[in-house]
């Protein structure tokens, strides 16, 4: 046992360092939405939304994972845990989170249910999850209806605007996990009735075995047994035997993980008694005797009928063990979640000895909650997926070509760092950078682990490229991974006084081939001017990036040259970090600073920059050579300043053959009048590279602390609010393109229109703004100073600009004077009840104007940078 003072869960993280796989066994790698997923679409037409729905969920077996409310799962999702709900009104089990599709709703990733990530730590020795349960029917026909009722112009009909949680009548549903080790978990669910009326509810924890055995059969069908003692015994290869003990339930049920194909497809059932033989029989009583007469399955539940008084709670206690326990539920299990509480707070104290707001430190410790909460077991072969069937649908001709029919190499099978549970499990290529960089904070060798995961030879196609997302792997997202691994780097060494240079050189030889296929891929015609396309900022363009353009037509990115620029100089700093301790480096720390030199003087000169406006513009350009500017002042010009780096060559002497290379090379340049990134500081020694100088340094910025364009009180903005009154339109091929400000809901269609960059907040592009201002800071001083907002008359360094613009994106979470968080806008009602005061989403992006939520709802991946934020504050 641990004293007060001991940090037993830093402990158990490094031990966990020790792995090849840091990884705990078990943990909530669960997801809880599997339908609707691309791996689940077996479809002719690539219609993944319909081709498994919601309403199949209860009733079909998925093929590639499985999902459930609040579950956990071991790190290959065998064993699945997870907990169902009916309040006696609604037509199925509560059993996973429902929402809408794309074709329902103003943003098809929307979850529509009330749940919150309450706690969690890197060894998930402790976690614990809400889930606010109506006691009226769950309106599932009302929010599809008026959603589809409603325009890309009003906001979305959310849960709340039902009125189902007025009068307080609803549950909180909280569970709690404490592992006593790690393959011994205590579980514990406490329901309680907040309304002032007796409700009646029925739980049902569920235990089952992911269905492995309906697409190979050479898989050993498992195996969950009832014991003598009342337990049930779980017996599966190779996972081993488990056993799950419980508190005396009502009844118990045993059915089989098997489509229901009379059901769904009016055939035949292989087996009696199907995946959603417990929703017919609690709700309608159909074949419960018989359901209950069973003492075997590969489903198992065990069934609480509560009728619970008005402002009062009913627990129920579980253990899930893998080997037999005497007294499974005695006096010590309750105490066990004590200690590992303490545990929790203990962990998160030690990270911020010095921490005294209890508000920031709430938001904090939830933001790295749902980060934890949101690591998923994946799993997708492509070329499985392609050449087979899910036995409803044959394998077609267009399927084999059709969508990441090119990447058939890519067979993954991890746990990952998920955006969010909600989403279906999958990765974005560079969410999964701002995920790292929150992660190193808690977790730095798992976040170590993520990035070099996404760059394996099953992720990284043989060209090079990262595969971007579940929906089209050939996608462009940005090259943030160089960026990201320093931040780890840095993060991790800020914590223990020395960096894993190991972790840099095993990074850096796979970020080598994938900057390779950036030059060769995207700047086909070597002028270090880059495209990409999309790169991840979906309706950013006045058009689709994406799109095929006129042979005549070349369409020329400022974001996709600055990302390269940055890349360029973020592999430079890797180079060099790692060359101060083994010299064979400096080679690749000058191949990469030539690389930013050609970037940025290519950005610089090539007409990207508009002398007029003092702004970077895309640019389109004819065969001819004439171009012209797509003036929109957004994100986009902006990335110019994210591509920067400061180095002292006192602290280089070591390195002789990069000093007198990158002599060389300047020399060179400044005799030949080419442009050079470079600014020299002869009083501090330092050198400033950077592909803005300090003229459009000032005129840039000039823009982002001006609140009638970038400036915005939770942040900054990715689109300028000029265009609000003032849309700007451009004719292109006969075809008039328009962008507008739009501060929250998308209002185009582009990319299903699922996530808006036209003006909303975007919390990873406000923090790398951030991290750029205090290296401009580190540079240039004090004495560079900028108006701050633009018009007020007070002037300040830029490290105070960043203190601010900080400041201003974690008052978006915070409370107010008046107990309000902006990010709840019109439901600050809701959320000012005493039950619900402390609870903290997370969003996609926030609303340009009044910092209000939007989009997915719980988007803790690359949102829990709050949590960076709120640390380099103190």
């Amino acid at each position: 046992m641990f004293d007060d003072n001991t940090d037993a869960e830093q402990l158990r993280i490094l031990e966990n360092e020790a792995k090849e796989v840091p990884l705990e066994r078990w943990g909530p790698y669960l997801s809880e939405r599997q339908w609707g997923t691309v791996r689940e679409d077996y479809s002719q037409n690539g219609d993944a939304w319909n081709y498994f729905p919601h309403d199949h969920a209860r009733s079909r077996v998925y093929r590639w994972g499985e999902d459930g409310l609040a579950g956990i799962s071991d790190y290959y999702q065998q064993l699945c845990f997870s907990i169902a709900l009916w309040n006696g009104k609604d037509k199925i089990l509560k059993e996973r989170l429902y929402g809408l599709t794309n074709y329902q709703g103003n943003h098809g990733e929307d979850v529509k249910e009330l749940y919150y990530y309450l706690d969690n730590v890197p060894t998930h020795y402790y976690m614990k999850y809400l889930y606010k349960y109506p006691q009226q029917a769950f309106p599932y026909y009302e929010m599809n209806r008026r959603n589809a009722e409603r325009s890309k112009q009003e906001q979305e009909y959310e849960l709340l605007d039902t009125g189902i949680f007025d009068e307080d009548r609803y549950f909180d549903v909280v569970v709690e996990y404490a592992k006593k080790s790690s393959e011994d978990i205590h579980i514990r669910i406490e329901i309680t009735n907040r309304s002032d009326e007796d409700a009646p509810i029925t739980v049902l924890p569920t235990l089952w075995f992911y269905n492995r055995w309906q697409y190979d059969q050479t898989k050993a069908k498992p195996i969950i047994e009832a014991q003598e003692d009342g337990s049930v015994k779980a017996t599966h290869v190779p996972l081993g035997t488990y056993h799950l003990y419980y508190d005396e339930p009502d009844y118990q049920l045993f059915t089989e993980n098997e489509t229901n194909k009379e059901r769904l497809f009016g055939t035949p059932n292989d087996v009696p008694f199907v995946k959603d033989a417990f929703h017919e029989a609690v709700i309608n009583g159909t074949d419960l005797e018989a359901l209950q007469e069973l003492k075997s399955g590969t489903k198992f539940s065990p069934v609480y009928q509560f009728m619970v008084k008005a402002k009062s709670s009913k627990t129920i206690k579980l253990r899930l063990s893998k080997g037999r326990v005497k007294n499974p539920l005695d006096e010590k299990f309750n105490a066990l979640f004590t200690t590992r509480k303490l545990e929790a707070d203990i962990f998160y104290k030690n990270l911020y000895p010095n921490a005294t707001n209890p508000d920031l430190l709430n938001i904090q410790r939830q933001a790295f909650a749902g980060l934890l909460w949101s690591r998923q077991y994946y799993h997708y072969d492509t070329q499985r997926w392609l050449t087979t069937s899910d036995g409803i649908s044959p394998v077609v001709e267009n399927r084999l070509n059709g969508r990441n029919s090119s990447w058939k190499y890519l067979k993954n099978q991890d746990v990952i760092s998920m955006p969010d549970k909600w989403e279906y499990p999958w990765y974005a290529a560079w969410d999964l950078a701002f995920h790292c960089a929150a992660m190193a904070m808690i977790d730095p060798n798992f976040a170590k682990n993520q990035l070099i995961l996404i760059m394996r030879e099953w992720y990284m196609n043989p060209e090079g490229q990262i595969p971007a997302y579940e929906w089209d792997f050939s996608d462009v997202n940005p090259p943030v991974h160089a960026w990201a691994a320093l931040e780890v780097y840095r993060i991790e060494k800020e914590k223990k006084g020395v960096g894993d240079v190991k972790f840099l050189k095993r990074i850096f030889q796979k970020l080598i081939i994938n900057f390779t296929w950036w030059t060769n891929r995207v700047d086909v015609e070597g002028k270090n001017i880059f495209a990409g396309g999309f790169l991840g900022l979906d309706n950013i363009g006045v058009f689709d990036r994406n799109s095929k353009l006129n042979g005549n037509l070349e369409l020329e990115q400022v974001d996709g040259t600055s990302w390269m620029g940055m890349y360029a100089l973020n592999m430079m700093d890797i180079a060099l970090e790692i060359a101060m301790h083994d010299d064979s480096f400096e080679d690749s720390a000058v191949k990469f600073y030539e690389h930013f030199v050609l970037i940025a003087d290519a950005l610089n000169g090539m007409g990207l920059w508009s002398e007029e406006d003092k702004f970077f513009y895309d640019t389109l350009r004819l065969q001819s050579n004439h171009a012209y500017h797509l003036k929109v002042r957004s994100i986009v010009g902006l990335t110019s300043l994210f591509a920067v780096s400061i180095f002292s060559y006192h602290n280089l002497e070591k390195l002789r053959d990069f000093r007198k290379r990158a002599t060389w090379l300047n020399q060179f340049r400044e005799k030949n009048r080419q442009f050079l990134p470079i600014t020299d500081n002869s009083k501090t020694g330092k050198v400033l590279l950077s592909i803005v100088d300090k003229t459009k340094l000032t005129h840039l910025l000039d823009r982002v602390f001006d609140e009638n364009e970038f400036l915005a009180e939770g942040g900054v903005r990715a689109l300028s609010k000029a265009y609000k009154d003032n849309p700007y339109s451009v004719d292109i091929e006969g075809n008039t393109y328009t962008i507008q400000y739009d501060p929250a809901e998308s209002t185009s269609d582009m990319f299903g229109g699922n996530s808006n960059w036209r003006g909303p907040i975007w919390l990873p592009i406000n923090y790398m703004l951030i991290r750029a201002l205090r290296k401009y800071h580190e540079f240039y001083g004090d004495e560079f100073t900028m108006e701050f907002p633009k018009g007020s008359g007070k002037h300040i360094n830029l490290k105070e600009a960043a203190d601010e613009l900080s400041r201003r994106l974690i008052n978006m979470f915070a409370k107010d004077k008046t107990g309000k968080r902006p990010i709840n806008g019109e439901d600050n009602g809701f959320y000012q009840k005493p039950e619900n005061a402390d609870l903290v989403l997370f969003y996609e992006y926030f609303h340009g104007d009044n910092s209000r939520g939007v989009g997915a709802s719980h988007q803790t991946g690359w949102s829990s940078l709050v949590a960076n934020l709120i640390s380099d504050l103190g």
